[in-house]
């Protein structure tokens, strides 16, 4: 669209946009006079800004949009008074705001109290106009704050590499008061190599035994052959518990929870109680015919599980040497556990089933039948009740999670290798599993995501065999290749600030016997 030439004398009121409430023949337009039509066709084509393409910078250009200033007001004649505390004519008071976004662009200053932004001016000059260094030279002269062509004033600092919590506008804890800041959480960096190895000589490689549990008194123990040893992790001390003869071996080992009872199950069947403090056995129980390979006490009830099938409930406080007998599996009973409430039992056989028991049945009351190898590892949830976890043989090398209480399947993760053994962590929602073939691996997974936050390889055979500290934090691993292995995979309690005596004991290689 062409624009009206710049030298027409005139303009008509077609060319100009009215408001709609304004009609046409109330605006006129006074044409000057010929002496000074020059210099008014000029202004007037300056104020409609027609022919002004080349625009000087030192000239004033006017546009549609109007921006008062509110510096000469008038307020009291709108019985309004200006702002009392404004002493830079602002319009508004935000001075708050002016003051935060200073603090999180360059830091708060310390010196008086008074927040100003940290300039690399300021950085380089004191208040006194001389260096901010350190040196003791005329010139106070510091290398560390002096400018080179080559430097880049704007390079990432140290301090600045922190957590993104630290981006945020409430970031400094001083600034701000009442405003509680946390640190992000940083990944969890999990030991590769364990603090501590032992030597075990005759530890079994055999899948369907239970030779290693760690007492609550932090007292580990340990079947190698037909001896029972004991260590203790405070003192490292070594004590030999016990010896069953030419004619028998040790299958099992089990903990009481509370106190200095040991039962170790038997090649024989038998089922022996040990008081620990007086290496004194206190009791010997029949029941099994065939080699006990699983125990798990609760409380006063110790279960046993055999290779005859069957498991036995017995009471260590009745003259009985069992009060009931669970029958359901078709194969060997390998893997016992009670859950944190002693309301259930989980049983794993050979015969690839899961079952879950109640204080009062003779029968499981849950049936679960997903793992196609011998189940083995078995670890309840700490966290959750009724969250029970299940591991599967070489043919089957998964890690399996139900829910008992809505009698659910939950998940289900291939580990990629035989699973022999599961533990829950009692400090975070973690669990622990180890694994035989063919990766002979321990690996530390975060629940419910199961994402890995470790492998941890050192064994050369089938790690068969876990326990945890009473404190939580260490797991201890055994395997065919004779050796007992700490790690610290878990994080203290919350309550607890300092070092364990088991994550202070040294480096170093013993034997346990």
């Amino acid at each position: 669209m062409d624009e009206p030439s710049p030298e027409s004398p005139s303009i008509t009121s077609q060319s100009l946009n009215l408001p709609a409430n304004m009609s046409r023949p109330n605006l006129s337009l006074q044409t000057p006079s010929s002496s000074s039509s020059s210099s008014s066709s000029s202004h007037i084509d300056r104020l409609l800004n027609i022919g002004y393409n080349n625009r000087s910078p030192s000239r004033t250009i006017y546009s549609d949009r109007f921006i008062p200033s509110r510096s000469s007001s008038n307020f009291a004649l709108f019985e309004l008074s200006p702002n009392s505390n404004s002493t830079d004519n602002k319009e508004d008071g935000s001075g708050t705001y002016q003051t935060l976004l200073k603090t999180v662009m360059f830091g708060p200053d310390i010196s008086g109290g008074v927040i100003s932004p940290i300039t690399p001016e300021k950085q380089m000059f004191s208040s006194n106009g001389k260096t901010s260094g350190s040196g003791n030279s005329a010139s106070n002269y510091s290398p560390l704050t002096s400018p080179s062509p080559s430097r880049n004033i704007f390079r990432y600092k140290t301090e600045t590499k922190k957590s993104m919590y630290s981006l945020s506008p409430f970031g400094f804890d001083d600034t701000l008061p009442g405003v509680v800041t946390s640190p992000a959480k940083t990944p969890r960096k999990v030991p590769r190599q364990p603090y501590k190895v032992l030597d075990a000589p005759a530890l079994q490689d055999d899948f369907y035994l239970n030779l290693v549990d760690w007492s609550s008194n932090n007292v580990l123990s340990v079947g190698l052959g037909n001896c029972v040893y004991l260590w203790n992790a405070c003192s490292s001390k070594v004590t030999k518990l016990c010896d069953l003869g030419m004619d028998d071996s040790v299958c099992s080992v089990g903990w009481a929870q509370r106190g200095t009872h040991l039962a170790v199950g038997t090649n024989n069947g038998t089922v022996q109680i040990w008081d620990a403090s007086r290496c004194k056995r206190v009791r010997s129980m029949e029941g099994h015919r065939l080699r006990v390979g699983a125990l798990a006490w609760s409380s006063s009830v110790l279960s046993s599980g055999s290779r005859d099938k069957t498991i036995l409930q017995r009471d260590i406080r009745a003259p009985e040497d069992f009060v009931s007998k669970l029958m359901g599996h078709k194969s060997e009973v390998c893997g016992l556990k009670w859950s944190y409430d002693n309301r259930e039992l989980a049983s794993g056989g050979n015969d690839n089933r899961l079952f879950v028991w109640n204080q009062h049945s003779v029968h499981p009351v849950l049936k679960y039948c997903e793992h196609t190898a011998a189940v083995k590892a078995i670890a309840w949830s700490p966290h959750h009740n009724g969250l029970l976890a299940s591991g599967g043989g070489t043919a089957d090398r998964c890690i399996r999670f139900w829910n008992t209480t809505t009698n659910s399947h939950l998940s289900c993760m291939d580990t990629g290798s035989q699973v022999c053994n599961l533990v829950w962590s009692k400090n975070v929602n973690e669990l622990v599993s180890t694994h035989g073939y063919s990766q002979n691996q321990i690996i530390v997974w975060r629940y419910p995501t199961m994402s890995k936050l470790a492998t941890l390889t050192g064994h050369t055979y089938r790690v068969l065999y876990l326990a945890i500290s009473p404190d939580g934090q260490t797991i201890v691993t055994g395997a065919g290749d004779e050796t007992l292995r700490f790690w610290n995979v878990f994080p203290s309690p919350k309550s607890q600030n300092s070092d364990t005596d088991i994550g202070a004991s040294s480096l170093g290689r013993t034997q346990i016997r």
